[in-house]
């Protein structure tokens, strides 16, 4: 699937460049950047959530999986009542929802852009894209609650005080937009991903009809299958691995497996 703003790196030098391209910000005059990432490891993929991929998704069902959800993990978790927490950790351990994970490191992405060798024969992809942009499509009620706060971005808490549930916060706007929120530090996979979540006011809007209306809100950087065991083994000399990604035992296994397989 090609997208009308795909750059397609030619070195991993060129690739780490566009990553912190216009990461300056003047008025902090620090280097931090407006953009969050996702890495996949295939360009094929596109941005459809894991809820959108069941057929069919039907906005009753997301309803339903959450509910039943709540239900049997109650004695497994300990969220709270926020609907958010509640999606924040199904999301986590897997079950289809409508949201699609981000992170704000750059090189947490590259590292799932290489995950897989598997599908080092096909081009990976790093999805950039601008927070700022996608704040300014807020509706003005979330917008005036992120000055108040005075936030990059939103966390579990302060959006349930906007949205205490999935049906508010879907007519907060007649037209579907997308909101980025931090999850709860749950466990140290999610803080040491630099993860935050993505989510449509729709179970079934699409963010990638959304991004194509708003060309300044994203690029996709490309990445040739040539370059992947390259970008994968710097990525392992900087001790980014599934052994950090995933910490714990399974982490160090997936990592080892890896590490130690043939090329």
């Amino acid at each position: 699937m090609k997208t009308p703003k795909d750059i397609k790196v030619a070195s991993f030098e060129d690739l780490v460049n566009k990553l912190y391209l216009d990461s300056w910000d003047e008025g902090l005059k620090r280097h931090r950047s407006s953009y969050v990432f996702r890495g996949v490891a295939s360009a094929d993929y596109d941005l459809k959530t894991s809820f959108q991929r069941l057929k069919p998704a039907d906005p009753r069902l997301e309803r339903a999986i959450l509910r039943n959800f709540r239900k049997y993990a109650s004695r497994d978790t300990n969220p709270g009542d926020s609907v958010w927490n509640w999606l924040s950790v199904a999301q986590h351990h897997g079950l289809p929802t409508r949201l699609l994970d981000w992170t704000i490191s750059p090189f947490v992405a590259l590292h799932f852009a290489t995950e897989e060798t598997d599908k080092y024969d096909q081009d990976a992809a790093v999805w950039c894209m601008d927070a700022r942009v996608v704040r300014s499509h807020l509706p003005s009620a979330l917008l005036q609650t992120l000055r108040d706060e005075y936030a990059w971005s939103f966390d579990v808490h302060i959006l349930s005080r906007v949205a205490g549930d999935l049906d508010t916060f879907d007519h907060l706007a007649p037209q579907p937009f997308p909101l980025l929120f931090e999850p709860p530090s749950i466990d140290d996979r999610i803080v040491n991903q630099s993860g935050l979540f993505s989510v449509m006011s729709s179970s079934t809007a699409s963010l990638h009809e959304w991004l194509a209306r708003y060309p300044e809100s994203f690029q996709r950087l490309i990445i040739p299958a040539r370059l992947k065991w390259e970008v994968r083994d710097k990525l392992d000399m900087m001790n980014l691995n599934e052994r950090v990604i995933y910490p714990g035992l399974d982490g160090l296994s997936r990592w080892l497996r890896r590490y130690y397989g043939a090329r």
